[in-house]
């Protein structure tokens, strides 16, 4: 058995086999919750795999994949009617550096979401 430790790329470790241990199930419950979620875990708990998990499970440009990513895990079998419905835009903020001045911060977070924008623009299928 092959253990990812620190993979957070759901998409990854669901093609390449990795052992996953379904929780899929709790997305419904998170739709059930509300609008406004916030995930407060210590670091190294999973946090950036929930989030894959759910941009997998959301995004219409992976609609495709639906059936090789979730068709045997309980939301795969059951799956909401929000699946795949959005366009979803992933940010990555820990590609921005947190060093300098403020201003300094402040350009490269600003870079760092005009570059995601516009690469979103440019794929938008």
């Amino acid at each position: 058995m092959k253990f990812p430790y620190g993979l957070s790329n759901f998409g990854k470790l669901r093609r390449e086999g990795y052992w996953y241990q379904d929780r899929s199930h709790r997305i419904a419950q998170l739709e059930d919750a509300g609008d406004q979620l916030i995930f407060l875990r210590p670091r190294r708990f999973g946090k950036s795999l929930l989030l894959s998990m759910l941009e997998h499970y959301y995004d219409l440009r992976r609609a495709d994949e639906f059936e090789a990513l979730f068709g045997d895990l309980k939301i795969g079998q059951a799956p909401t009617p929000l699946h795949n419905q959005f366009y979803i835009m992933k940010w990555d903020f820990s590609l921005v550096s947190a060093h300098g001045e403020v201003g300094d911060i402040e350009q490269a977070l600003h870079d760092h979401l005009n570059d995601c924008v516009k690469a979103f623009i440019a794929h938008p299928d």
